[in-house]
């Protein structure tokens, strides 16, 4: 060491306060949160299929959930997490594959459309599904 006291003031890592927030870094957050709530959402549609074979009772106990205003939500937010997780999953096979799509603009752009697929594709399955059933 040369003994110089000199510190650097900034982190040892990048830091929320450090970055400024951009499309990228929104998605790869809420890709880990999405990837979590998918698997909240699993097993619930579990809890949905053992219903289903435990009969009549169990299953009425589970629709009366899925069917309350707050378990509508919760299965339309988790339709949007699975499909956001799906679009943005496929932009990550393109960064690994090809190696294509690492301009900043770029990349920005596809995080805003896998944010708007998401959301789009669940409203359009979600009131398809309605008026079918």
């Amino acid at each position: 060491m040369s003994g110089s006291e000199w510190t650097d003031p900034r982190p040892m890592s990048p830091h929320l306060q450090v970055w400024k927030w951009h499309w990228t870094m929104a998605s790869s957050i809420f890709h880990r949160v999405s990837g979590v709530g998918n698997y909240l959402g699993a097993l619930l549609v579990s809890a949905w299929l053992i219903a289903l074979a435990s009969g009549a009772e169990a299953y009425g106990a589970v629709e009366a959930v899925m069917l309350h205003p707050v378990g509508q939500i919760l299965l339309f937010f988790w339709l949007v997490s699975v499909l956001f997780h799906l679009a943005n999953g496929l932009r990550h096979l393109i960064w690994d594959g090809p190696k294509a799509g690492f301009d900043p603009k770029v990349a920005s752009m596809w995080s805003i459309v896998n944010f708007a697929f998401g959301i789009v594709a669940a409203a359009i399955i979600w009131s398809l599904a309605t008026n079918l059933f």
